[in-house]
């Protein structure tokens, strides 16, 4: 009786399991912007008014992902359509710079894949994670790579329990002054040769939370990540492709 139960299922929810993730693009989903080559009117500011995170600069018309919350703000103000979101989930980088989009670029976003860190973690990633006072949708997103959709352990990327297991660092939310201490730790464990990756937008520039009082980001001073991957929370794609773009793997 159970076998017959879980055929039913089975036959209900079809396929989850995605066979390609660096060509799935997932149905609905609010991703890679895209900005209009035509010039804004000389004294519209809509979009940028409109932008909760001032991710937006005019003339020329740019946008940053690294603080960009994927709200459509920006696209309900604009009279003019000059930005428009598409379902695309690749827009990592490996550059900080590279995640400000401006109108008419032929090339987006890009992640320059690490020739040295391929040959050491390319068939085996451990990744730490470290949530500096997020708000636990990243960290939904992240724990969502391993599920039985994406299956991210198909490519030797698994998360652990420790920092001392750990070949790279995941980091999520504004970076708190509460957390400052325990990511200094987290990492400070983490043996040598490592790496840090910034997911969403409150870890790569504070986001929603940026200048607050609470929030202390001294150390991204010190230790520049190596991968950026934007989003509000960012898409369990956008987070599989970076990992894979950035190791060349796939």
């Amino acid at each position: 009786m159970i076998a017959i139960k879980s055929l039913r299922v089975r036959a209900l929810q079809g396929t989850q399991f995605i066979p390609d993730l660096r060509a799935a693009v997932p149905n609905g989903f609010r991703g890679l912007p895209v900005l209009s080559a035509v010039p804004c009117g000389p004294e519209c500011q809509a979009c940028r008014d409109a932008c909760p995170t001032s991710a937006i600069a005019l003339r020329p018309l740019r946008l940053d992902l690294g603080r960009c919350v994927f709200c459509r703000e920006c696209v309900e103000a604009c009279p003019e359509d000059q930005i428009r979101f598409t379902p695309e989930p690749k827009m990592a980088a490996t550059e900080r710079d590279a995640l400000v989009l401006r109108a008419g670029d032929a090339e987006l976003t890009s992640v320059r894949a690490s020739a040295a860190l391929c040959k050491l973690f390319g068939r085996s990633l451990k990744l730490r994670q470290v949530s500096a006072g997020g708000c636990n949708a990243c960290e939904l997103e992240l724990n969502a790579a391993v599920n039985v959709n994406f299956d991210v352990q198909r490519f030797g990327i698994e998360w652990v329990a420790s920092p001392r297991h750990a070949d790279a660092l995941v980091l999520t939310g504004p970076l708190t002054q509460g957390m400052k201490n325990a990511v200094r730790l987290a990492w400070d464990a983490i043996p040598e040769p490592r790496f840090l990756i910034a997911v969403g937008a409150c870890a790569i520039s504070g986001g929603l939370y940026d200048q607050a009082a609470a929030v202390e980001r001294t150390f991204l001073d010190s230790v520049g990540p190596s991968l950026f991957v934007p989003g509000c929370p960012p898409h369990p794609l956008t987070f599989v492709n970076a990992i894979l773009d950035f190791l060349g793997v796939g």
